[in-house]
C-alpha cells in the first residue's frame, strides 16, 4: 500500500523517472532545476478515492489551500467538484483567481483581520470558521457595517488526543492555539445565536496533520455532535454542516497512509446520525504524495568522515526536513546502479540545510538528477527567497503533456519591492 501510493504518477521508463508520459530529463532540460513536478492524474485519483470512500452521506470536499496554493493546481480541483479551506485574504485572492466562487469557499485561521473578514463578507464564502469570541465579535460588527449576515461555523479545539511525526502538526489538542476551547464551546456558540449580523451554521474541528489513525476523528466527531445537541436543545435551529477538517496522513517512505475504508467507516456512521452535511478539508492527502521536486547534483565531496552530495536545491526550497526532522525518499532519476551513504544536502549557508542525513542512495555524480519524492504538499508552498535565492519553478503533468504553472524567478524579482532610495518621512 505505501509504496504503491507513493510513486502515484512517477514510474521508471526507459531506464529513468518519468512523471505520467513525460520523462523528467525532458523537464529539466526544458525548464531547469530546481522545479517542482506535480502529476495531474495522482491528484484526480486520491480526490476520487476520497470523495468515492464519503459518497454515502451529503458531504463536499474543501481543499486546503495552505498545502499548495498554485492556481492550476487549484482549477484542478476546482474541475473535480472540490471546493476549498482557505487561511488568508491571499489564498481567498488565489481561489478566486482559480474559478471558485464564494460558496466553494470556508474561511479558517486564528487570526484573521479586519480587512481579510471584509474581504471574505464581499465574496459572499460559504462559512467562517470562527476560533474566538474575540474574533465572533469582530466579524458581527464587520458584517453590520456592510449590512450583511456572516454565516458562522464554530471551530471547536476538541482536546482530543493525537499522534503526528512531528508536534508541530497537532491541533486538537488541549492547550493549541487553535479553535475554541471545548469547555467554552457552548457558550461562545449561544453568543453566536444571539449576535444580530451572524448565523450560526456549523461546527467545525482540525484535530491536526498526517494523521494515520482514525480514533482522533471518532473522539472529536462526538465531541462535536454533543455539542450540536446542545446547541439545539438551546433553540439553534439553523446548524447544517459538520465540518471535521482534514489531516488525513500520505506515504513518505515505507508506511501506510490513513485506511480509507477504516476512516469511511468510522466518519459515515456519526454524519449520517447528526442530519448535518460532512465537510472535510483534505490539503496533503490531495497533493503529496503527487509531486516530486526535481534537483541537480553539483558537487561529490568528503569531510570528517562523512560523504556529501551537494545539489542545486536547498532549504529554501523543501524546509520540511530542517523544520520537522522530515523524511523524504530521495532516487536517483537515472540510477547508475552503485550505492554509497551520503548526507544529500543544498547550497545555503546553514547547517540545517539537508534533505538527509547518512542516506543509502544511487552513487550519483556531478550533474545527475534526484527526485526529491512526496514534495507536492509544503513545498513551494513553504519555499523562500533565504540567501536571495530565487524560486523554483512549478510544472504539471497531464499525460503525455506538460506546462510550466509557475515560472522560475529571477534576480529581478528578489528586489521589486524595493528600493536603494527609500523617500523619508518626519516624525
Amino acid at each position: 500500500m505505501g509504496e504503491s501510493v507513493l510513486t502515484a504518477g512517477f514510474a521508471p521508463a526507459d531506464g529513468a523517472l518519468a512523471c505520467e508520459g513525460v520523462p523528467l530529463e525532458t523537464i529539466a532540460r526544458d525548464v531547469g532545476t530546481p522545479v517542482f513536478i506535480y502529476s495531474a492524474g495522482a491528484i484526480r485519483d486520491a480526490y476520487t478515492r476520497l470523495d468515492r470512500a464519503l459518497a454515502p452521506v451529503p458531504h463536499r470536499l474543501h481543499y486546503s489551500v495552505k498545502a499548495n496554493a498554485n492556481v492550476a493546481v487549484l482549477a484542478l480541483l476546482r474541475s473535480l467538484g472540490a471546493g476549498v479551506d482557505i487561511v488568508s485574504g491571499g489564498e481567498l485572492y488565489r481561489a478566486t483567481l482559480a474559478g471558485l466562487t464564494g460558496a466553494d469557499i470556508v474561511f479558517s485561521g486564528v487570526g484573521k483581520t479586519e480587512r481579510e473578514l471584509r474581504e471574505a463578507l464581499a465574496a459572499g464564502i460559504l462559512l467562517f470558521n470562527v476560533e474566538s469570541e474575540g474574533e465572533l465579535r469582530l466579524l458581527d460588527r464587520v458584517a453590520g457595517d456592510i449590512r450583511v449576515t456572516a454565516p458562522v461555523a464554530l471551530r471547536v479545539n476538541p482536546e482530543v488526543s493525537v499522534d503526528t511525526p512531528h508536534h508541530y502538526t497537532r491541533t486538537g489538542e488541549r492547550g493549541d492555539k487553535f479553535g475554541v476551547p471545548y469547555p467554552d464551546a457552548l457558550a461562545v456558540a449561544q453568543l453566536a445565536l444571539t449576535l444580530p449580523h451572524t448565523r450560526l451554521l456549523g461546527l467545525d474541528m482540525h484535530i491536526g496533520s498526517q494523521v494515520s489513525s482514525v480514533e482522533p476523528y471518532r473522539d472529536g466527531m462526538l465531541r462535536l455532535l454533543e455539542l450540536a445537541d446542545d446547541l439545539r436543545a438551546a433553540g439553534a435551529q439553523d446548524l447544517r454542516y459538520l465540518d471535521i477538517g482534514g489531516g488525513l496522513g500520505v506515504t513518505y517512505d515505507t508506511e501506510d497512509p490513513i485506511d480509507l475504508d477504516e476512516y469511511a467507516a468510522t466518519v459515515l456512521p456519526h454524519a449520517a446520525a447528526s442530519g448535518l452535511k460532512l465537510l472535510v478539508e483534505p490539503g496533503r492527502y490531495l497533493v503529496g504524495n503527487a509531486g516530486v521536486l526535481l534537483t541537480r547534483v553539483l558537487y561529490r565531496k568528503e569531510g570528517g568522515g562523512r560523504e556529501f552530495v551537494i545539489t542545486d536545491a536547498g532549504m529554501n526550497d523543501l524546509l520540511r526536513p530542517s523544520h520537522y526532522n522530515a523524511y523524504h525518499r530521495i532516487d536517483a532519476v537515472r540510477p547508475r546502479g552503485g550505492r554509497t551513504q551520503a548526507d544529500i544536502v543544498g547550497p545555503v549557508c546553514e547547517s540545517g540545510d539537508f534533505f538527509a542525513l547518512a542516506r543509502e542512495i544511487d552513487d550519483v555524480r556531478p550533474g545527475d538528477l534526484l527526485a526529491i519524492r512526496s514534495a507536492g504538499a509544503y513545498g513551494f508552498a513553504m519555499s523562500s527567497n533565504y540567501n536571495a535565492r530565487p524560486r523554483a519553478a512549478e510544472v504539471l503533468v497531464d499525460g503525455e503533456r506538460f506546462a510550466e504553472i509557475t515560472a522560475r524567478e529571477q534576480y529581478e524579482d528578489l528586489v521589486r519591492h524595493e528600493t536603494a532610495h527609500p523617500t523619508w518621512r518626519n516624525a
